[in-house]
């Protein structure tokens, strides 16, 4: 990908996850701990780069593969409890994310000026209140009118998009049972004619738990191998660690078991069940292996979600990648021992006469000019 000839290009396909725009370093004066994203100027420019120069006239179409907005992670808002899932609350959310970015923002719309420029945009689990439609208005509205068909918020309500015959993207959400949610099912009236997005457990666990925790250690939602960082954590980081051990296996039980009793299913059933959900913490590729069986009709599937930046090609041609994040991990494997971030995104180049494109996993390492950036 790194010498690709240009002028031969028919059509470029970018695809990255992950973003979460969060309500900013700063809430009302306070320190905002819940904030993950702090690479504006790094996007803007990853914008800019492939709407200008070289690719000013190549048809480019910027694919975010779910989880561009948090709205599970913005502090003081004034909505609590089952209100803090209204279009109301999820609204001020919204504004409260778009307020705290505006260069982001800005850097979309230029991308999409251009007519050979389009932007798809999939829901994630992380901002699946976006299903309602106040919410979509309001996001299109952050574009002039005549750019607005140019930012498609995609309506599948699989949550599939294959810009390319053969290639197939999903968030990847799709493959944990606490993070599904149907984006038509879960948008729901009460009697007074007020909407509510009705969110998967994941969700609850999210704001209720892991949020609570990432006030006292930012990184906690951020370090990987998961087990490898609870077992570090109960030697370095002794009460901390229990404490949160402890929150997941009682939130887990409290919403799972005890909820799965009262609705009156049978013990098995209630095991069995749990077992699937916690599906989570196996190997995410071994999950898709699936989707290769089930699906004679793609050669490559393309998903987020788990913010491990991942490409495998295998013997038989198909192709899977993880777009990662563009959020700051660590990582406790030897082979990847490192902090900071790797701004991750894929790349489909579909050049004029050949059947199949080229498709690989790219990190952006594009010029900034700001010779700073925030301590996170």
């Amino acid at each position: 990908m790194r010498f690709l000839q240009k002028n031969k290009l028919d059509k470029l396909i970018l695809v990255i996850s992950d973003i979460h725009l969060g309500a900013g370093a700063y809430v009302n004066g306070q320190r905002n701990f819940l904030e993950d994203f702090h690479y504006d100027k790094e996007l803007v420019d990853f914008l800019k780069f492939y709407s200008s120069g070289d690719y000013e006239k190549t048809e480019v179409e910027l694919i975010i593969n779910g989880d561009l907005f948090d709205l599970l992670a913005v502090p003081f808002v004034e909505f609590f409890d089952d209100e803090f899932w209204s279009e109301e609350a999820a609204l001020a959310k919204l504004k409260m994310i778009i307020e705290a970015h505006p260069e982001v923002m800005k850097g979309f719309s230029d991308f999409i000026e251009l007519e050979s420029k389009k932007i798809t945009f999939i829901i994630g689990n992380h901002d699946g209140e976006i299903s309602m439609s106040e919410l979509q208005d309001y996001l299109l509205g952050q574009f002039p009118i005549d750019r607005r068909e140019r930012f498609d918020i995609l309506k599948d309500v699989s949550g599939e998009y294959m810009p390319y015959k053969g290639v197939l993207l999903q968030h990847g959400h799709e493959y944990e049972i606490p993070h599904q949610f149907d984006k038509i099912e879960s948008v729901v009236k009460d009697a007074d004619g007020r909407k509510y997005f009705i969110p998967p457990w994941g969700s609850y666990f999210v704001t209720r738990v892991l949020n609570k925790f990432k006030e006292e250690r930012g990184y906690i939602n951020a370090v990987r191998p998961i087990k490898k960082a609870m077992i570090n954590g109960l030697i370095y980081d002794t009460f901390f660690t229990f404490r949160f051990i402890m929150a997941n296996i009682f939130y887990f039980t409290m919403v799972r078991f005890i909820q799965f009793f009262f609705q009156g299913n049978k013990v098995s059933d209630m095991i069995k069940n749990s077992l699937q959900e916690l599906d989570l913490f196996n190997d995410f590729e071994e999950l898709t292996k699936e989707t290769f069986e089930k699906r004679e009709d793609i050669f490559c599937l393309i998903v987020g979600h788990t913010h491990e930046p991942v490409y495998r090609s295998f013997i038989n041609g198909n192709i899977f990648i993880n777009t990662g994040t563009w959020t700051d991990m660590y990582h406790m494997d030897w082979a990847r021992s490192k902090s900071g971030s790797e701004l991750t995104y894929a790349q489909i180049s579909i050049k004029n006469g050949e059947e199949k494109p080229e498709i690989g996993l790219n990190i952006w390492e594009g010029n900034n000019e700001l010779p700073f950036r925030e301590f996170s």
